[in-house]
């Protein structure tokens, strides 16, 4: 490294020449590279906005200058020119880098960003700081990677464009969320990008304006929107009161220095429209930025054969459909995330991507189900959450039957707080008429979809984790009725009722305690609401002891729900509830999570023994 190891903070950066920038550029695509194929994370995303970082931290001064991220995976060169090169190989591993921004682990992360289309409201938040605190530092927001299709990156533009303060935003328009973009913005982008007429005149009137003596060309700069309308249509951002840069070549550096040192003290908002590839400067990732948006750490041991739960999806979605014409399938930039490629290419007819803009996508698929069709919404737990309200007023007021099957529920491993599926239970079970289900391995997700596309009685939730299947054949789905559990394992002193992930573990848990002479009874219990109450009414005679297991949030969780239920019927059980603390959990391997929250089996079995001798 001639370069990287000696960059300590932006400072540092500035010690070069412009001249030299590229080849900055160069160390940080291929240092990237070679650390994330090896150790895991994102890596088209970030490749396609090294250019914009290394130029941004160049002419501006963070952290007295706020450079504001969304879609944090962009930032992983931000993260090595602001002092964390030398960490950067624990990145998304227990107790290294994050993944995404955090505020707590540097002071140029000066906003966390693990969602999208968050940059700009956080933007004007630090711009009206700044104001009120009479400041002078400059802000700016990078938005891109498809938070332009989420609402609230709108919302915010509307507050914010008429004002005249300062206020940059970066748009890196790579045409790509995950899935590439869709909808009528990302189209009306691309014919700016792709306006040859737009760029000529903009070029040649720029030329022709140095030709004027200083006072003219001032004169002349001011009339510039309404010489540009006299051309073309003014552009959207222009309409919403921002003074509109662009596009230009998001990958030269030396031109993006030059225009962000010209527009930096514009007092006024500001749109810099730059183009970029995603993956760019490593040929498989440009060709492939879907397959390489992140990549998977090398194998160090075989890995397991069985079929991921999104794929168990991916099929029996596929298979519904096929009989039954009225299934839809809804998903937010995400077809490749929850399996739904090939449906996407059997049914496009039936297959909705609404973009990163989940609170629509619910909504949508309630008028869908008001229409008598059998919308199925696939969106991972942690990005569902930015929809309750949608899902409460649009889909359960009105007893709509949308079937949301929630991905990545529960630990997700690597991604960290801002992605765990941990608390869907919670805000789902409490919301009136909404059924949550929570299968135990890929049959029974198969048999709960099934399900679900005949109760016509409301809205169901089916969760499920970022995990191996456990069991899966493509057998003909059955009918589970609904509110109805299993038992797995007979058992006479205790029992267990377990959820979803911990199912299997509960049995395994109660064979080892079969083999003490301790028989402990084990229930499936893959309706979360309604509970089965047929079998409390069993479980409250039979045991006095009894113990709930869940991966998702204890407090609004399951066990609350049986607490409640037993506590109405002045029971005198007793009842160990294991599950996630109310505390957000941080990055690792999933099995290394399930070990810091008590929920790998040497934790359950030791808690579980502890309970029983008492």
């Amino acid at each position: 490294m001639k370069y990287l190891n000696r960059i300590n903070s932006p400072k540092d950066l500035k010690n070069y020449s412009e001249n030299e920038l590229p080849k900055i550029c160069d160390e940080l695509r291929h240092y990237i590279t070679d650390t994330i194929t090896e150790i895991g994370g994102h890596l088209a995303p970030t490749l396609g906005a090294i250019e914009i970082t290394t130029a941004l931290h160049y002419v501006f001064n963070s952290p007295e200058d706020k450079i504001i991220w969304d879609t944090g995976h962009q930032a992983y060169a931000h993260k090595i020119l602001t002092g964390r090169f030398n960490d950067f190989s624990t990145i998304r591993r227990m107790n290294g880098l994050s993944g995404f921004l955090k505020r707590s682990e540097s002071i140029h992360d000066f906003f966390g960003a693990g969602h999208a289309s968050t940059s700009i409201s956080a933007g004007i938040g630090f711009v009206e700081a700044r104001e009120l605190n009479s400041g002078n530092f400059k802000v700016v927001s990078v938005i891109g990677d498809g938070a332009m299709s989420g609402g609230l990156a709108f919302e915010a533009m509307n507050n914010i464009g008429h004002q005249k303060k300062q206020f940059l935003l970066v748009l890196n328009d790579n045409d790509m969320s995950i899935s590439p973009n869709v909808g009528a913005f990302r189209n009306y982008l691309l014919k700016i990008s792709t306006n040859r007429y737009y760029n000529v005149v903009r070029s040649r009137f720029t030329k022709l304006l140095t030709k004027f003596p200083k006072l003219l060309q001032s004169f002349f700069y001011k009339a510039e929107k309404s010489i540009k309308s006299f051309f073309l249509p003014v552009t959207i951002f222009e309409e919403l009161g921002f003074r509109y840069f662009g596009p230009v070549d998001g990958h030269n550096v030396e031109e993006l220095v030059s225009v962000f040192k010209k527009i930096k003290n514009i007092n006024s908002p500001v749109v810099l429209h730059a183009i970029t590839k995603k993956g760019k400067g490593i040929d498989y990732a440009e060709k492939d930025p879907v397959k390489f948006h992140g990549v998977k750490q090398k194998e160090t041991k075989s890995s397991s054969p069985s079929i991921i739960y999104q794929n168990v999806f991916g099929k029996e979605i596929l298979r519904l459909a096929k009989d039954n014409n009225d299934i839809i399938a809804i998903t937010a930039a995400m077809k490749e995330g929850t399996g739904l490629v090939e449906f996407a290419e059997n049914y496009p007819d039936r297959f909705f991507d609404v973009g990163i803009a989940e609170a629509h996508a619910v909504t949508f698929a309630g008028a869908l189900a008001a229409s008598g069709k059998i919308p199925i919404v696939a969106i991972y737990s942690t990005f569902l959450q930015r929809a309750f309200d949608q899902i409460i007023h649009d889909i359960a007021l009105q007893k709509l039957s949308v079937i949301f099957c929630l991905d990545r529920s529960g630990l997700v491993g690597e991604d960290g707080a801002t992605h765990h599926g941990v608390l869907d239970i919670s805000y789902l079970k409490c919301i009136p008429g909404m059924t949550v289900a929570s299968p135990k391995d890929g049959n029974e997700l198969k048999n709960l979809l099934y399900s679900a596309t005949t109760y016509n009685e409301g809205p169901i939730s089916i969760r499920y984790p970022k995990d191996n299947s456990i069991i899966y054949t493509s057998d003909t789905p059955i009918l589970i009725p609904k509110g109805s559990w299993e038992v797995l394992m007979k058992g006479e002193d205790f029992v267990i009722l377990a959820v979803g992930s911990m199912v299997y573990k509960s049995v395994d848990i109660a064979k080892e305690f079969q083999i003490k002479g301790i028989n402990i009874e084990v229930v499936n219990c893959r309706f979360i609401k309604p509970l089965d109450e047929e079998y409390l009414k069993i479980a409250k005679k039979k045991f006095r002891k009894i113990i709930t297991i869940e991966e998702g949030n204890l407090d609004g969780g399951f066990c609350e729900s049986i607490l409640s239920h037993f506590s109405s019927s002045n029971s005198n059980n007793d009842i160990l509830t294991l599950g996630l603390p109310n505390s957000f959990v941080d990055h690792g391997t999933r099995d290394e999570l399930l070990e810091k929250v008590g929920l790998d089996t040497d934790s359950i079995k030791s808690k579980i023994e502890s309970f029983i001798i008492q």
